[in-house]
């Protein structure tokens, strides 16, 4: 069940790509950024209201848990991490062609393993490490596909704002596998609902922050924000495949690394959209990179079984 779950957060994880490219075509990026956070936080709202006042949820999958500043100071840290890689992967993905922010992204699993391997001491097996050099080929393959359309890997800063959001979503992914960890596993032992709840609380909170002393006062002399109806739809996309992912890290079982590239699969998606919906060019070269990226992603998961 769990891996299921994974691979439909991974499809709707896609969508949430393409739809967010849509919605920042020509368009101003904080707004945007703030507009998604409000509209995921007007999702959960309902749910927290819910568990606090009454018993309605109680026993479903819906029931937000509840608890003090020792748990929220926890959940505060996620939105700060969460929030800092969306600010770079927004503006990275204004500026690129979803054909390549894409594959970038799908490179999070080797971020992951990278990071246990430094923070945490874990040693990689032979399976991980071909997956590692996999990635690491086809991320330099992609910067010769991205030279195709004058875009430098080494000097573009919005490939660097990618690679950075990318990173922190690394980081994200372990955190939460820290905070949903049992206590008596070394975990915090966070319900899951009332992390993916308030997180985006806090996230709307800060979004407000910086689109009123940030971008308000220098609206007019910026790109100007155009309402579109993506970003509604970027906001169910994302709160519904995070939701899954969120579910099925608490079911029995579920194993992080292997829901974790499963969700990187997401990348076939948003590479079918940018190719039939944005017209994007050079696909049969990026179609081999992203070829290399789901092979090595194969090697990762074998060597993580």
């Amino acid at each position: 069940m769990w891996l299921v779950l994974a691979f439909l957060s991974a499809a709707l994880l896609g969508c949430y790509d393409s739809f967010k490219k849509e919605a920042l075509r020509s368009n101003a990026v904080i707004p945007v950024l703030f507009l998604n956070t409000l509209f995921s936080s007007l999702i959960f709202l309902p749910f927290i209201v819910l568990s606090a006042t009454g018993d309605s949820l109680h026993g479903t999958i819906f029931q937000v848990g509840s608890g003090g500043w020792e748990a929220h100071r926890y959940i505060l840290l996620k939105a700060l991490i969460v929030l800092s890689s969306w600010i770079l992967g927004y503006f990275g993905m204004k500026h690129l062609p979803l054909t390549i922010v894409g594959p970038i992204n799908a490179t999070r699993p080797v971020m992951v393993l990278i990071g246990a391997l430094l923070v945490f001491g874990e040693r990689l097996n032979l399976w991980q490490w071909v997956g590692v050099l996999l990635a690491v080929v086809s991320f330099l393959m992609l910067s010769h596909s991205g030279k195709k359309e004058g875009i430098d890997f080494r000097r573009d800063h919005w490939i660097w704002m990618i690679v950075g959001s990318a990173a922190l979503g690394a980081v994200s992914g372990l955190y939460d596998k820290y905070l949903m960890a049992p206590v008596e596993s070394g975990g915090v032992g966070l319900d899951r609902m009332m992390v993916q709840s308030w997180y985006n609380i806090y996230q709307c909170f800060m979004m407000l922050a910086m689109l009123l002393l940030l971008w308000w006062p220098k609206h007019h002399e910026t790109t100007p924000f155009h309402w579109h109806w993506s970003i509604i739809g970027v906001s169910l996309f994302l709160s519904t495949a995070d939701f899954m992912y969120f579910y099925s890290l608490s079911l029995p079982d579920a194993m992080i690394s292997i829901v974790s590239m499963v969700r990187r699969g997401s990348v076939v998606v948003s590479f079918l959209f940018g190719a039939a919906f944005f017209h994007e060019s050079n696909l049969k070269a990026k179609a081999i990179d992203l070829a290399l990226v789901l092979l090595g992603m194969l090697f990762l998961a074998i060597g993580s079984a």
